[in-house]
């Protein structure tokens, strides 16, 4: 089925007041006890991307410090990746002392849920009273906070859907797309349909946000997306399988295999076959697991002790070959230019298959701007990348021109000196996050291109390295994009 086609007849669109809710404290329900998560009768019949309802919350960090935020949560009608309707929720966050007169950017943002459990979801784990011990995205929240310091709104949607379904192709960008469809209509919010929209996210999250880059131009034309930041996004989550598997984050793999069980029958049915007792009973109590739970119950773990078939007999079988390649990144080419940051020792997830993403897009004709970082690595990374991310995004808002297309191996983000000026900000809204005091306007400095060209000139026409160890992939074509340039074609933002 079509995704254009799940909205059902030509013209019929959800006619129904959305009903909101006005603040109410207490512990939250966890999503598949919440009623607001249900969507009413009749919703498959909205277009995508349609307010279904819509409530007021309170945020708070790890559930305990309330947040002097202003949060709203909608449910919105969505699609699944067989193009059938769904609902799942979002929560918008606005800045303080917005000008109404003036286009607000929009940022979405995508927290790294890497787990089934209902309490992992964004919209329950940021809540005032979330019972969610090691769910990731609790520790996003100061990133969200600086965000909207930045004067942006926030977006911070389920995108694996009310079944926690991590893994799933295509979907997690229908769900993060509708998720702003509805931001930007909802009227409460005020914001309007032609704001410049942002993506951004991290290692799960940097997955899921790849997906909406690259569906966005088919799935959501409309939408002036101006960038998109893909943070280490699992280019390849079956070779990211085969390189965790019995490490000590093996954790992560079987979390996702137990998801991919029952977004893929036919995977499901061959698995189930070849477990064991151990096995099925680790597959279903992994699903009840936070993210930073399933990542220390499960280190070191082989999925070889849960089969009673040689494993590597079991990866080669055609359903796990076709699940393998089904999730794989690369099916579509973003339309929005593209900021990738992916560290080049990062234990976790394979320099050469971003390497091999980012050829793929170049290839395609996309936008690209690559960080290969050489000294961070995959947890680190993300802190000491945000302000590069949040510049290039700042330039994107502000439709200032990409300058090309860049791929970087050199001056990694922690001996760049404006790093520590930009993460001392990021340390001040932490603070405040921390003390749940109200989050102001604090932008990230701007410096002149002098400034930021001035410790790279120096390099700049040299070819980047490659670290063949780390198994790179980059063609001679896309190195000479960022060789052949004149010094100033650097990327100013990501410096």
């Amino acid at each position: 089925m079509s995704v254009h086609s799940a909205a059902g007849p030509a013209g019929v669109r959800w006619i129904a007041q959305p009903p909101h809710e006005n603040l109410r404290r207490g512990r939250p329900l966890l999503p598949p006890e919440d009623p607001f998560y249900q969507a009413p009768s009749g919703y498959h019949h909205a277009e995508p991307g349609t307010v279904l309802r819509s409530r007021d919350v309170e945020l708070a960090l790890f559930g305990l410090i309330p947040q002097r935020l202003r949060a709203t949560q909608l449910l919105y009608r969505t699609t699944d990746m067989d193009g059938k309707p769904e609902a799942t929720v979002t929560t918008v966050l606005l800045p303080s002392g917005r000008n109404l007169q003036k286009p607000c950017p929009l940022l979405s943002y995508q927290c790294a849920i890497d787990a089934v459990a209902a309490r992992c979801f964004p919209s329950y784990a940021l809540r005032r009273g979330a019972l969610a011990i090691g769910a990731l995205a609790q520790l996003e929240l100061v990133l969200i906070a600086t965000a909207l310091a930045q004067g942006w709104a926030v977006s911070v949607p389920d995108h694996e859907g009310l079944s926690g379904r991590w893994g799933a192709p295509c979907e997690p960008g229908y769900r993060i797309l509708d998720g702003i469809r509805a931001s930007l209509a909802c009227r409460r919010l005020g914001l309007s349909a032609s704001n410049p929209v942002g993506l951004w996210g991290y290692s799960g999250g940097g997955l899921a946000t790849a997906w909406a880059a690259e569906m966005s131009a088919e799935y959501a034309p409309e939408l002036n997306v101006v960038g998109a930041v893909l943070g280490s996004p699992v280019g390849d989550p079956g070779n990211a399988f085969v390189r965790l598997n019995g490490s000590w984050a093996s954790g992560l793999p079987t979390l996702m295999v137990s998801s991919l069980v029952e977004i893929y029958p036919e995977l499901g049915r061959v698995l189930h076959q070849h477990l064991t007792d151990k096995g099925s009973a680790a597959l279903t109590a992994v699903r009840r697991m936070t993210t930073a739970s399933g990542v220390l119950q499960l280190a070191k773990t082989d999925m070889a002790d849960f089969v009673g078939r040689p494993l590597d007999q079991i990866l080669d079988l055609p359903e796990v070959q076709y699940v393998f390649n089904d999730i794989r990144l690369g099916r579509s080419i973003p339309a929005p230019p593209v900021l990738m940051v992916q560290a080049v020792h990062d234990p976790i997830i394979a320099v050469g298959d971003i390497d091999a993403l980012a050829e793929i897009y170049t290839a395609g004709g996309a936008a690209v701007t690559y960080h290969r970082d050489m000294l961070s690595g995959h947890a680190l990374l993300h802190p000491t990348s945000a302000p590069m991310a949040l510049r290039w995004l700042t330039d994107r808002f502000a439709g200032r021109p990409l300058t090309g297309h860049v791929v970087k191996t050199t001056w990694p983000t922690l001996l760049n000196p404006t790093t520590y000026w930009d993460m001392a900000r990021l340390a001040v809204i932490a603070a405040k996050v921390v003390a749940g005091r109200s989050i102001g306007r604090s932008r990230l400095v701007s410096l002149t291109r002098g400034d930021l060209l001035r410790p790279v000139m120096r390099g700049s026409r040299t070819k980047p390295r490659v670290d063949s160890r780390a198994g790179s992939s980059i063609s001679q074509n896309a190195l000479s994009l960022c060789a052949d340039e004149a010094p100033n074609i650097v990327e100013d933002t990501t410096r």
